[in-house]
């Protein structure tokens, strides 16, 4: 089919991905564009994933301010060469990164980086939480399972919906990043302040 010369252009604004890929997906969506970017970012996955496990060890440390000096965030974000860290899209991912903690308050990365202990707790809540709702007890484990995804959803920043797409994760960001830019990509480690957090009630 013959995909207008228009449609490819809105596609390739939408997803930064290259003419010719554009129009292919437009043609395989037969003019759909919701599932041209479908296919687009799928095949993004698939050629990120051949450079994940891939060394990064340059970067940058993005630091954000918001509220008036009221909540602060340092990230480290790191890719495989000082040319792609200094590139704007690089350092646009970094400040994004760094606007995500500061307004959707993660404790942790990535799950695999949630304490055994701190998940058997939230498991352990749930339950009971489950049980005292007087859901019957075949259901309770299916419940706990369900409700655990969601705090890993709420507290790992990679799973979190992307503040300014939330049809995305901060993952798949990330992965989208890594496809277009042709290095691996990491959040390394971040530390979210906010002013009189963790002081007793009235402390000065």
């Amino acid at each position: 089919m013959e995909v207008p010369a228009a449609q490819v252009k809105e596609l390739r604004e939408r997803t930064g991905a290259g003419m010719l890929a554009c129009k292919q997906a437009l043609v395989e969506a037969r003019g759909d564009m919701e599932r041209a970017i479908t296919i687009l970012r799928e095949k993004g996955l698939a050629a990120a994933a051949k450079k994940a496990g891939r060394v990064a060890n340059d970067g940058l440390v993005e630091a954000y301010i918001h509220g008036g000096g009221r909540i602060g965030v340092l990230v480290e974000v790191n890719c495989e060469t000082d040319f792609v860290a200094r590139t704007e899209e690089f350092r646009t991912l970094a400040r994004d990164l760094a606007m995500q903690i500061a307004a959707a308050r993660p404790e942790y990365i990535r799950r695999d980086d949630v304490p055994e202990e701190v998940v058997a707790r939230e498991r352990a809540i749930l339950r009971a939480q489950a049980l005292r709702e007087g859901k019957p007890e075949k259901v309770v484990d299916r419940m706990v399972e369900g409700r655990l995804e969601k705090f890993f959803k709420e507290q790992c920043l990679l799973e979190q919906p992307f503040i300014k797409d939330p049809n995305i994760t901060v993952g798949q960001l990330i992965t989208e990043k890594i496809a277009r830019l042709g290095e691996n990509i990491t959040v390394r480690r971040f530390a979210r302040f906010e002013l009189g957090e963790g002081l007793p009630a009235g402390a000065d």
